[in-house]
């Protein structure tokens, strides 16, 4: 890595911590790094769908593009069955969120920070996209945040989201506050010293009724 790929990469690892608060190194002891999954009865909890929903989002995994802002971000994971270790297949895994600013593209053919993609053999999504931002709801800012709606034919619908860890709107915030999702509020790694970062977030579904 020459001197202006290193500053570059630094300066965006930077701008994440200002940005989201917390972020911790991949060889980081294990104590230091927040538990990313939930462990418990092992079900994802679930959060609202919010009024940014669009459907047909591109299948895709890359989510950024020439020109973009941001601190760009790696999601990733694994889903599983209700028995809470068997990676589950073709499962339909959409997610979406707002830009840098703030704001969600509601409209454009472009589906900006909005994808699709189906987990492959082994359960696993991957998704790159950008951290994104707060944004006024009321008189209070929502966290930063990223929806998903995952989907399997013989399994329950699940809708909910992400948070990261250190965001100082977490506890203000009416749905992010909540017990249920301590267990989606989710550390920012990064990976080397280039400046990759990653959220893992491995979901976990109810068996259909």
């Amino acid at each position: 890595m020459n001197r202006k790929e290193f500053i570059k990469s630094s300066t965006m690892a930077a701008f994440a911590i200002t940005t989201m608060g917390y972020v911790v190194k991949r060889n980081a002891q294990s104590e230091e790094l927040p538990e990313s999954t939930h462990t418990g009865d092992c079900a994802t909890t679930n959060d609202i769908l919010g009024p940014f929903y669009r459907p047909d989002a591109p299948d895709q995994s890359d989510m950024t593009f020439t020109g973009l802002n941001g601190s760009k971000v790696s999601i990733k994971g694994v889903v599983y069955k209700d028995d809470c270790t068997t990676p589950l297949k073709d499962v339909k895994v959409e997610i979406w969120h707002c830009d840098t600013n703030g704001d969600y593209d509601n409209d454009s053919e472009d589906f900006r920070h909005r994808a699709q993609q189906t987990s492959d053999s082994n359960g696993a999504y991957q998704f790159k996209t950008i951290l994104p931002g707060k944004y006024l709801n009321g008189k209070l800012y929502r966290p930063a945040h990223i929806h998903f709606r995952v989907t399997h034919d013989d399994h329950q619908e699940l809708i909910s989201q992400i948070y990261f860890s250190g965001d100082p709107h977490i506890e203000e915030d009416p749905w992010a506050s909540q017990e249920k999702a301590k267990a989606r509020i989710l550390p920012i790694i990064l990976e080397d010293t280039k400046g990759n970062l990653t959220v893992e977030f491995n979901i976990y579904l109810n068996k259909s009724a």
